[in-house]
């Protein structure tokens, strides 16, 4: 399947966002443990969340979380410390995405976990049982959503949990997020130093839950905003709160170098509003940022940056190559098919220093089974027509996006 996009000459919309991924996932494991009667409010409706919601429904002997990293992570945690034994798998693509770090740190736990095919890897026997807990150290460069697991168990390990994370610690902000969540269900959880953090045996409790809007699925119409050739474009996004603990609300920073100005409906923190974009006028003639912190935000860029004639030196980006594909490899070789040839170095280093070359005629954008390449490709149409190949992978995150943007006036044909 195809979609060929174009976008419309005014850009006026309100767009509902989706509730966010990151929070959904997290609450719908802690709420579990906490042995909750009531669903957190108003969870989103991805492929991710979904496949997370139906395991914990059935918990059949074999559960199939299909392309969905978060709920492959989180999982593994959770089966490890719940009764029973299960086969935890997925897609082709999940069983070449290591797991090892993970399995690792549980094994030291106690966790009882078999690799079922190739060593390293997916699909998982799991048996749970009660594990001790105690004092853990694992590196902090690996993926936030292991460490994420890990203290998600730790208030009902039977000593707590004491994770100490070596060397460079990063997307820190979905650690935080975590944290916050934790405390928000009655954990007792800390950093005790920079590279420690403490949790204490102290049970969840359940409690009545709403998730906000998706921060990651905003930075997309701040995208488009920021590509609209139409200077009074405005863009209203409802559900985002100001003091979000969603890492990927730095969005807004970001895109105020590029000429995005964000107003709040009110000055409340933490409180759902919509969010009105509009053109400042004002935009940097480079961008140099580590993204480190959001990696999941530098599709975004790479294709604005590129769009907008900005060069740019991206750092940070170790993780991309592990995402539900080599988003590295994928963005040079979709960007080059545009007639921007890009540079990566070291595996965490992507740059654009401005080269260009002559596009390939009638280029279609491959999007590699993720989701968050037909997301960001999406908004070049408001530059000049896009083909998306395979645009159905948006449902992992953001399933009414195509909907969304024929509400805003973009044809979207197949």
């Amino acid at each position: 399947m195809q979609y060929k996009i174009e976008a419309p000459n005014r850009l006026n919309t309100v767009v509902n966002l989706p509730a966010s991924k990151s929070i959904s996932n997290r609450a719908l494991i802690i709420y579990s443990l906490s042995g909750g009667k009531d669903l957190p409010q108003n969870l989103s409706d991805c492929d991710d969340t979904e496949v997370i919601i139906e395991a914990l429904r059935e918990m059949p002997e074999e559960i199939n979380i299909k392309a969905a990293g978060t709920a492959m992570r989180f999982m593994t945690a959770y089966l490890s410390v719940m009764g029973g034994t299960h086969v935890l798998t997925g897609t082709e693509r999940m069983k070449h995405r290591p797991i090892a770090v993970l399995v690792d740190a549980l094994r030291r736990l106690g966790a009882n976990i078999e690799y079922v095919g190739e060593e390293g890897f997916p699909p998982l026997r799991i048996t749970g049982s009660t594990l001790e807990g105690g004092l853990l150290e694992i590196p902090g460069n690996i993926s936030s959503q292991y460490i994420s697991a890990l203290l998600m168990i730790g208030p009902i390990l039977e000593k707590g949990l004491e994770l100490r994370l070596t060397g460079d610690i990063i997307s820190k902000p979905y650690i935080d997020l975590t944290l916050c969540m934790m405390r928000e269900f009655g954990a007792d959880v800390e950093w005790t130093l920079p590279d420690t953090i403490l949790v204490k045996p102290k049970p969840y409790h359940g409690r009545d839950y709403f998730i906000e809007s998706d921060w990651s699925s905003a930075s997309y119409w701040y995208e488009m905003l920021a590509l609209s050739e139409d200077r009074d474009a405005e863009i209203r996004l409802t559900g985002l709160m100001d003091g979000s603990k969603q890492g990927d609300s730095m969005v807004k920073y970001i895109f105020s170098l590029l000429g995005v100005k964000t107003q709040f409906e009110s000055k409340e923190v933490n409180v759902p509003q919509t969010v009105t974009l509009r053109k400042n006028g004002l935009c940097v003639s480079r961008l140099d940022y580590d993204f480190g912190s959001v990696p999941d935000l530098a599709q975004t860029f790479v294709v604005a940056c590129c769009l907008m004639g900005i060069p740019f030196r991206f750092t940070g980006l170790s993780t991309l190559k592990i995402k539900e594909t080599d988003r590295i490899e994928a963005l040079k070789k979709e960007m080059g098919k545009l007639g921007y040839v890009l540079h990566d170095q070291d595996g965490s280093i992507l740059f654009w220093d401005g080269e260009c070359r002559q596009p390939q005629p009638d280029a279609s954008i491959d999007t590699y089974e993720d989701h968050r390449m037909a997301l960001a490709f999406a908004p070049i149409a408001c530059r000049h027509p896009v083909i998306i190949n395979n645009p159905q992978v948006v449902t992992k995150s953001y399933p009414r996006f195509w909907e969304d943007l024929k509400s805003a006036g973009f044809e979207v044909k197949s």
